[in-house]
């Protein structure tokens, strides 16, 4: 009796990242047709005014807009602005970051690091995140470290650590500063011309509140990073450190690296 072929499962994939954006926004597209629009009065300055809310001519969104939204979230119009600065930041990123491998001072730098700071390796982690925190505190960093993950992930994890800790330092840090925002124009800055006063009101009280949450975020990455140290394998992410292990040529970077040259210190 002949065997029947085996039938080929076909397993579910991951939709990229864009697939399941441009779903989102043909969703919305399409609640725009049923669900009533409607704003809220404000007064001179700009400020919603409360129980004012009122519907308006809705604008159901067709396939024209559907299609010109990304455009419109890149460069804005007259509504809203658009986040070509921040793409921009991460593209550029993206091109220093092609120019360091190509000399191969990434991978000088990497070694670099993690021989300098072994048996200590936990240093890194208060250090890296107040200079995050501190962006964020006072220029509203935030989106942008998106850039620095490729160089942050493989120094973490050649140093004992995991991907979570070096996201960990870039996005736990950046919101802890731009929680307690110090002078962040884009925050105090917008709430203190809202309300009338000067930016520089209250900065002592926020600068306190900075070094506390600080400290407590500093706190709660040390103590999964060290947990993480002592046994990988409590590792939320412990199932792919293999893969990532070797996405970052982890091992090409630290072992056999040549001290670095000064071109490549120049590239750093």
């Amino acid at each position: 009796m002949q065997a029947q072929p085996e039938k080929k499962r076909h397993r579910f994939k991951m939709p990229s990242a864009f697939t399941i954006l441009f779903i989102i926004i043909i969703i919305i597209a399409v609640l725009s047709w049923f669900i009533p629009a409607g704003k809220y009065s404000t007064d001179s300055s700009g400020n919603l005014i409360a129980n004012t809310y009122h519907t308006v001519k809705s604008n159901p969104q067709g396939l024209w807009d559907v299609v010109m939204s990304p455009v419109y979230g890149m460069v804005g119009d007259k509504n809203t602005d658009g986040a070509i600065s921040v793409s921009l930041f991460i593209l550029v990123i993206g091109g220093f970051l092609g120019v360091v491998n190509k000399t191969k001072a990434l991978d000088a730098g990497i070694s670099s690091i993690v021989n300098r700071y072994k048996g200590r390796e936990k240093v890194l982690i208060p250090i890296l995140m107040t200079l995050f925190a501190l962006g964020g505190s006072t220029y509203g960093m935030a989106e942008e470290t998106v850039a620095f993950y490729p160089l942050l992930i493989p120094v973490m994890m050649a140093c004992g650590f995991d991907s979570i800790v070096a996201v960990a330092l870039a996005l736990v840090g950046t919101s802890v500063g731009n929680m307690a925002s110090t002078v962040n124009p884009f925050a105090t800055g917008v709430a203190s011309q809202t309300l009338g006063i000067s930016p520089g009101d209250g900065l002592v009280s926020r600068i306190i509140f900075f070094v506390i949450v600080d400290v407590i975020a500093i706190a709660f990455v040390m103590r999964y990073g060290t947990k993480i140290q002592k046994d990988p394998t409590k590792s939320y992410v412990y199932a792919q450190r293999k893969e990532d292990w070797k996405s970052f040529n982890i091992d090409e970077r630290t072992n056999d690296v040549e001290p670095m040259t000064g071109r490549q210190k120049a590239v750093i």
